[in-house]
């Protein structure tokens, strides 16, 4: 059971809402109020508090801050090669505990097994999988040399090989016929309009603001603080490029509402770079974890990336804009593939699971240099798996009635949503 001195859920959003543009928040809540699993998705706040709470070993790390199993997935190296890995890290931070990420993630299993109708026992032993599979490359990370963790990566075509059911976009064959890459998308998202190439709006989710018209100029200068953050080489290779157009696109679930930007920028006739500057906010976690470094929180997304993930874009960088609202920005697609969880079975999200408890592991003992303290407090045997599993099964029941409550107050009027 919750505390009694547990926040209302809603009023935890309604928080997390202050900031945000008010006329995206009922796409955000349209979305939220679809599934409880599309509610986990969005909640993290509402996670972030009551995980704070909970007993933990006090080994800390740094940690994704979301790590639910739709912020996994694969995408290509600088190198080309496919990887898979942890994919958001909007509220990754430093010196969190190490069973925060661990429980969200095994807990977004729970909840995933039950949004595909799988028994409770089959909705569990996905987490358990999740769980033993952190636990034991863990394990295996702790005793490596720092070196060897630090080159090491998961080869994507793991999905291809253990995700059978599912449909998953073959990572093998995906560089040959690339559809996520800028070139790819380009026809899709940007036409010629009065002579000038411009990004095609789509509203509510691609639209150009006619009320700001400052939007433009605001992105350009955000833009020229994001070249400085980038290394010599990476500012030399943006420097090919000329900027063309912005403007905001809806992503996400819990980003919804957010400053998210597109920036259309071109090197030549048919040679388009699509870059994404997305608002940076500060961590859910930021109050439970010791005080930041870094003065700006796009350059804490971008540290943390860079140090969790095994292989991080070219373009990843971090802006403070003219009104000082932080950003971070990447590549809008750069061949990114993953697992289709609507149409995993049992089998399916089992070993899913197994993916990406590994590669958790491998982003904690790369960032962390905690690896062998981990292992050593959750030992060789399935008393922390179970322990984990558990509160997984309970967090999944929790997040119902939370759901629930968020459909109440749709249902009578107090939250407006829109379904765009």
């Amino acid at each position: 059971m919750p505390p009694d001195d547990r926040p209302d859920p809603l009023d935890v959003l309604r928080h997390d809402d202050e900031g945000r543009l008010p006329e995206l928040l009922p796409i955000r809540y349209g979305r939220m109020v679809r599934s409880p699993f599309a509610f986990y998705r969005g909640a993290a706040s509402i996670m972030a508090r009551d995980l704070q709470a909970t007993p933990h070993s006090g080994v800390t790390t740094q940690i994704g801050g979301d790590a639910h199993l739709a912020n996994f997935g694969a995408y290509a190296s600088p190198e080309r090669r496919f990887v898979f890995d942890i994919n958001d890290f909007d509220e990754t931070i430093p010196g969190g505990a190490f069973e925060w990420d661990v429980k969200r993630l095994s807990t977004s299993f729970v909840v995933a097994g039950r949004s595909l109708s799988l028994r409770a026992r089959e909705s569990a032993a996905a987490a358990r999988a999740c769980v033993r599979s952190y636990r034991e490359h863990i394990t295996i990370y702790g005793a490596m040399p720092v070196l060897d963790i630090w080159y090491s990566r998961i080869d994507a075509t793991v999905l291809d090989e253990a995700v059978r059911g599912a449909q998953i976009r073959n990572a093998a064959r995906a560089l040959d016929t690339p559809s996520q890459s800028s070139l790819q998308v380009f026809p899709k998202i940007a036409a010629a309009e009065g002579g000038a190439l411009r990004i095609v709006d789509k509203p509510p989710l691609v639209f150009h603001p006619a009320d700001d018209p400052e939007f433009e100029a605001r992105v350009q200068a955000a833009f020229h603080h994001y070249r400085r953050s980038l290394p010599d080489d990476r500012r030399r290779l943006l420097d090919r490029y000329d900027f063309v157009d912005a403007a905001y696109k809806v992503v996400g679930v819990g980003s919804v509402g957010t400053r998210c930007s597109i920036a259309l920028m071109m090197a030549g006739p048919g040679d388009p770079l699509f870059l994404q500057l997305k608002e940076a906010r500060a961590s859910v976690y930021e109050p439970y974890c010791p005080k930041l470094e870094h003065q700006e929180h796009g350059e804490r997304v971008v540290a943390g990336q860079r140090l969790m993930q095994a292989a991080t874009d070219v373009f990843l960088g971090w802006a403070r804009s003219d009104d000082g609202r932080d950003y971070y920005v990447r590549q809008l697609r750069d061949l990114k593939t993953g697992a289709d969880i609507v149409r995993m079975n049992a089998a399916d999200l089992g070993r899913y699971g197994e993916i990406c408890g590994w590669a958790l592991a491998r982003a904690h003992a790369k960032a962390g240099g905690t690896a062998a303290a981990i292992a050593g407090y959750l030992g060789r045997n399935a008393v922390f798996d179970d322990a984990i599993v558990r509160f997984a099964t309970a967090y999944a029941d929790q997040n119902e009635r939370d759901h629930a409550a968020l459909v109440a107050a749709v249902a009578d009027g107090r939250v407006t949503v829109s379904h765009g």
